[in-house]
């Protein structure tokens, strides 16, 4: 039985490379391949699309690749997060959200057959170590651990919707600080724009809360 997979990753070369090794591989076709959170959409959208598994990037040009992934469940679609992303916080997030298979973009191609092999069996594939991590209680689920008291700041005045104007008078600082402060923020985390990080913020707050 061919296994159909739908491939989302905004980098064109790493699609090429991820379908050249998937079409080599016996019983596995690719039927789709989309760039961003949009064109996916679109694609779930039309008429006679489908697959079995999407092997999904978590940062894509126009979001959060975790956005899709219940999108595509009721699709019937399971989902492999392939990804750069390999924090706890970052892998623990993706279980959270429902992803059925985690593989780092350093694995090798072997593992990554294996994992898509075994979730479309209707199995779960994560890393060992997680695993024993999550049987334990351990994943570090706070992202913003990494950031400093001042920038934590500049987080939760941005996740309040103040402009970088807004929040240079607040904290007493230049506007060019704060973008400086606000860009490293957006690398540590992996994010592209203020959109992201304030919806991050907003979210661990709620988790914050919760617990």
């Amino acid at each position: 039985m061919t296994i159909s997979i739908l491939l989302i990753d905004d980098h064109p070369l790493t699609r090429l490379g991820i379908a050249r090794t998937l079409e080599n591989t016996p019983g596995m076709q690719v039927n789709a391949q989309c760039a961003d959170i949009k064109t996916t959409r679109e694609w779930l959208a039309t008429t006679g699309s489908q697959a079995e598994i999407a092997l999904l990037d978590r940062i894509l040009p126009d979001g959060d690749g975790l956005s899709l992934v219940q999108e595509l469940k009721k699709r019937g679609i399971r989902t492999v997060m392939l990804t750069m992303a390999g924090e706890d916080f970052e892998i623990s997030e993706a279980i959270e959200a429902g992803v059925d298979g985690y593989i780092l973009k350093s694995a090798d191609p072997e593992q990554l057959i294996n994992a898509i092999q075994s979730v479309a069996q209707g199995n779960s594939m994560f890393p060992s170590h997680i695993m024993q991590k999550l049987a334990r209680g351990e994943l570090k689920q706070d992202m913003f651990s990494k950031l400093s008291q001042r920038e934590r700041e500049i987080v939760e005045l941005v996740a309040q919707g103040l402009s970088n104007k807004a929040i240079s008078s607040r904290l007493d600082l230049s506007e060019n600080t704060v973008r400086n402060h606000l860009s490293n923020i957006m690398e540590k985390l992996g994010m592209q724009n203020r959109v992201q990080v304030a919806t991050s913020a907003l979210k661990h707050a709620r988790i914050t809360d919760k617990n």
